[in-house]
């Protein structure tokens, strides 16, 4: 059995991604804000104390990997899921890329002979690696740069509140007195806006929620705030309180570097770099990791191919990490680690994936409202939340319109990857028509493509699917049945009801099931009465005598009264 993760080892994978924003994410602000650029980082620590409990809300209530897409997987349609899910691995693409290439820039900045692309390519190789021989090994690796990256902006806040005390605050009041272009409200906004990419990495534990021990969760997310909260707006004041806006925003790619160079000499503007590189590099882990337990969810549920499932001894999917690390180098090569044109994919894809989390939330108060969950998020949170993350991807888009499109370019053929695994039925469909036009005389090349084609079209529809009931209504068993048809390829549905002893099943519910399994002609509906006790102990039973996985299982929302939690069921899903 796998370790699982405590809660040092969970919010360090974690924890470097977010708390790496603050090397890029001050100085991108201060471009913006000017001197208001530690408010607008607070209104940013806000937003994300109201997505504590958003995220708190949904993945207590749905422990699972999967982060955005297993919240509406279990809260709407699969195709919505869908969406998400490929947001979700844009957004951690774009964050490998980043994160590898700034940390070999920062690098390369203290030793210049080092070559930027391939050694950027060694270092994704390198995370590559340790991912695959296990998420254990990996966060050892992750605690030792997130404690040394914590220290070091401890010792650069220190030395440069030494240099504030000793120089005084001509700087600070010479920076609060520049006119600021646009007015103060432009410029929170706008400074706002830019800001939320500092809280990228905060969706990344809800991703490997499943590795980690019971109750860390929460306490990764109130981590995590914590350091944004703190180093984030201070930093950001700090550097106004010594360094002049004009050099702030000329030096914006080695802001922190220069902090320190500035406070106390060229030893700390050095471990300022080594910290940095180290740190972003802690941040392509938090990728791999983060993108491993979705893409895993994905497959498990037919909307990657289940290739990518072959496991390696000790239970690692390599096939995803390689996958990954391909489509990273791709998009490298392709930008030629322009960060401008990774920032336009990652901003728009991390907010989009926030939001898409937000309406998780929504919907899974409105949908399953009974289910039991550790803490919920207040509606007035909710709505801030979701609003506040709407108008910061407005506000990108208006400071960078034409990051809009560099993002579509590769959320499209992403999104065709995956919609047509979810739709290849019908395409098979589509394509058998299109052969029987095109070769009306049943050539022998007809009959191999055709034979073929029908082969994969009988692979996908031969899966069965299971559906759990008690007391269930002709209405809600034809909800079931109406959304399997539209988000699964099936042709056979067993709808069972486990009977302890002296349990019977009511009158009319063999009946009402012998009418569903005629108005659905192309699914063949089965009732099956099995003795004993429903549980995590009889799923696995059932998956194991049937050969069904676990996440083509359905059930009804449960109450506070069931005896069970969600995860311990395994994957099974929420559809009523």
């Amino acid at each position: 059995m796998q370790k699982k993760l405590n809660q040092l080892e969970a919010t360090a994978i974690c924890g470097n991604d977010i708390s790496s924003s603050c090397l890029y994410v001050s100085a991108l602000a201060i471009v913006y804000a000017g001197q208001y650029a530690w408010i607008s980082l607070l209104m940013v620590a806000v937003v994300l104390f109201f997505f504590r409990r958003i995220y708190g809300e949904v993945v207590g209530a749905l422990p699972l990997n999967g982060g955005a897409y297993n919240a509406l997987l279990n809260t709407t349609k699969k195709s919505t899921a869908s969406l998400a899910a490929s947001l979700t691995v844009l957004s951690y693409m774009a964050t490998a890329v980043i994160s590898a290439s700034e940390a070999v820039k920062y690098a390369h900045s203290i030793w210049e002979v080092i070559p930027i692309i391939p050694t950027t390519i060694g270092l994704l190789v390198l995370f590559m690696g340790l991912v695959i021989i296990g998420i254990g090994e990996s966060s050892k690796v992750a605690i030792g740069i997130f404690i040394f990256h914590l220290v070091s902006l401890t010792i650069l806040c220190g030395f440069c509140f030494v240099f504030l005390i000793e120089n005084g605050t001509e700087t600070l009041f010479s920076n609060f007195s520049t006119p600021v272009k646009g007015g103060i409200t432009t410029a929170l906004f706008l400074g706002f806006s830019a800001a939320m990419l500092g809280i990228s990495g905060f969706e990344s534990s809800a991703n490997y929620v499943e590795e980690q021990e019971n109750g860390v969760f929460p306490k990764t997310l109130r981590n995590m705030w914590i350091v944004v909260t703190v180093f984030n707006p201070l930093i950001a004041f700090l550097a106004l309180c010594i360094i002049p806006i004009p050099t702030v925003v000329h030096n914006q790619d080695a802001l922190l570097s220069i902090m320190g160079k500035t406070a106390s000499g060229s030893w700390l503007s050095l471990l300022i770099g080594i910290d940095a590189a180290l740190v972003l590099s802690g941040a392509v882990l938090t990728s791999f990791v983060g993108v491993g337990g979705l893409m895993k969810r994905m497959a498990l549920d037919r909307i990657l191919p289940e290739l990518l499932l072959k496991q390696t001894k000790k239970g690692s999917n390599y096939l995803i990490f390689i996958l990954f690390f391909a489509l990273c180098v791709s998009i490298l090569l392709i930008t030629e680690g322009d960060l401008a044109k990774l920032a336009g994919v990652y901003t728009i894809a991390f907010l989009s994936v926030m939001i898409l989390f937000g309406i998780g939330n929504l919907l899974l108060k409105v949908n399953r409202s009974s289910l039991p969950r550790p803490e919920k998020s207040s509606w007035l949170g909710l709505f801030i939340g979701i609003i506040a993350v709407a108008l910061a991807i407005i506000g990108n888009v208006f400071l960078n319109p034409a990051y809009l499109g560099i993002f579509l370019e590769y959320l499209i053929p992403t999104l065709a990857v995956v919609f047509f695994m979810f739709y290849r039925t019908w395409t098979y469909k589509i394509v058998l028509k299109i052969l029987d036009y095109i070769f009306p005389e049943k050539t022998v090349l007809f009959i191999k493509l055709n034979k073929y084609i029908k082969h994969h079209l009988n692979e996908v529809n031969k899966q069965q699917f299971i559906y759990f009931t008690k007391r269930d209504d002709v209405a809600t068993l034809n909800k079931v049945l109406l959304y399997i048809s539209e988000n699964e390829s099936t042709r056979k549905v067993k709808i069972i009801t486990v009977l302890d002893k002296d349990e019977t099943v009511e009158e009319g519910l063999r009946k009402d099931i012998e009418t569903l399994d005629r108005a659905y002609p192309l699914i063949r509906v089965e009732f099956i009465e099995e003795p004993g006790v429903f549980g995590p102990e009889k799923i696995k039973e059932l998956s194991r005598r049937w050969h069904i996985p676990t996440n083509f299982m359905f059930i009804a929302s449960p109450g506070d009264k069931f005896p069970y939690k969600i995860q311990e069921l395994g994957e099974v899903r929420l559809i009523i």
